[in-house]
């Protein structure tokens, strides 16, 4: 009978303050640093890309950041913003971008119908009052070089038409017909995220016009996708794979096995790790670190399973209803608690695990960084969750 190499969860935990970058001696020095070691960065939230990479760089300001995300070494970008894993908005580095969009992409003559569909019913458009709305969208950007969704609304009148989304839901709202069309457009890489309307926490994207990224062939896209996964997630299940990527399972066993990845035994089961880290997690764990993660940061959410590094018990305080993690505080590869930003700016915390004296002392430190890099600017994540909504308002510190 052959006998997998067993994996404990304190070794996983040890690979993952170095990997994800959780403890001062593992900081880096550029943004672009962090979302190579990460793949990428969540972007949903506008301001979880900063407060990720601050987080793990040595001296971060927002500034560097934003030059890194917008202008990169000699005026070109180092990071792209696209939609991929999960159908979700990521901050990846360029170089892997191709790659990224191939595994993970989208039917867009799909996406084009399923919103041209969308539109009929809703504001009766029909094929060619969509694709009059679509080049005369794609002129107007042109013409401007950068523009925000209004000032395209103000530009192409089609644009103004609301809509009611999910109606009769208690979540039904309005939005535009723009939010439809820039949508598509961005899938199908005619248009790109530029930067921001306002500071580095607004949502109010510019979009600018953009060729489309190099077509890699979807096997050897996905392949590439599970190896730099398994590279800096890794061990993980085949379960967290599929998770994480969104892709069916037939896909995720393909990918992992074109990555010649070993067969590991971890506390839930089967996992892989590539072979080459298998000496890595025989060595002593570093200096442990503490640090304070934004709502949605990628490590938190890198996994399926998640109760070698975040006790089940906590998970209700933690996560909204959809699976959203809020701002966490990590001690030695482990969730701790939580944190949240009061009006007045003070960061309160509240600590579901109480890891001794020294973790609280480095917990206070972290506190100390992420005020200074914060200065004035308020911080309320997209998704709130329980014990987030509690601190922000006064709740235990």
């Amino acid at each position: 009978m052959t006998h997998l190499p067993r994996i404990t969860a304190g070794r996983r935990r040890a690979r993952l303050v170095r990997r994800h970058l959780l403890t001062p001696a593992a900081r880096v020095d550029g943004a672009h640093e962090v979302a190579d070691a990460l793949i990428g960065l969540h972007a949903t939230d506008a301001a979880t890309v900063f407060l990720s990479a601050a987080a793990r760089m040595r001296a971060p300001t927002p500034d560097a950041i934003d030059r890194i995300l917008y202008e990169g070494p000699k005026g070109v970008p180092a990071l792209e913003r696209v939609r991929c894993m999960r159908r979700t908005m990521f901050v990846v580095p360029a170089h892997l971008a191709p790659a990224v969009l191939s595994a993970t992409a989208q039917n867009t003559d799909r996406l084009r119908t399923e919103a041209m569909d969308k539109l009929n019913q809703a504001l009766g458009w029909d094929h060619r009052h969509y694709t009059t709305a679509r080049q005369d969208t794609l002129s107007a950007l042109a013409s401007r070089g950068a523009a925000t969704a209004a000032q395209l609304a103000d530009d192409v009148p089609a644009l103004r038409e609301q809509l009611v989304v999910f109606p009769g839901k208690s979540y039904e709202s309005r939005q535009r017909a723009s939010s439809t069309v820039l949508g598509v457009l961005a899938a199908e890489g005619h248009i790109r995220r530029a930067r921001p309307a306002g500071s580095w926490t607004s949502a109010q994207f510019r979009w600018t016009p953009a060729q489309p990224l190099p077509a890699v062939p979807v096997a050897e896209a996905r392949a590439a996708l599970a190896r730099h996964y398994l590279e800096a997630f890794g061990p993980a299940t085949a379960d967290d794979v599929k998770w994480w990527t969104g892709w069916n399972l037939t896909d995720t066993r393909k990918a992992i096995a074109a990555t010649g990845a070993q067969a590991v035994e971890l506390d839930e089961g089967a996992g892989y790790l590539l072979p080459e880290d298998l000496e890595e997690l025989q060595e002593s764990q570093d200096e442990p670190g503490a640090v304070l993660l934004p709502g949605l940061d990628p490590t938190p959410m890198g996994w399926r399973h998640r109760h070698w590094y975040l006790e089940p018990a906590h998970t209700a305080a933690l996560f909204d209803r959809n699976g959203n993690i809020g701002p966490t505080v990590w001690w030695d590869g482990r969730v701790i608690g939580a944190w949240a930003q009061h009006a007045d700016g003070h960061i309160n915390h509240h600590l579901l695990t109480d890891a001794g004296a020294t973790a609280r002392a480095a917990v206070d430190e972290e506190i100390g960084r992420l005020t200074a890099f914060l200065s004035t600017t308020r911080v309320t994540p997209a998704y709130r969750t329980p014990l987030e909504r509690r601190l922000a308002v006064g709740g235990p510190d």
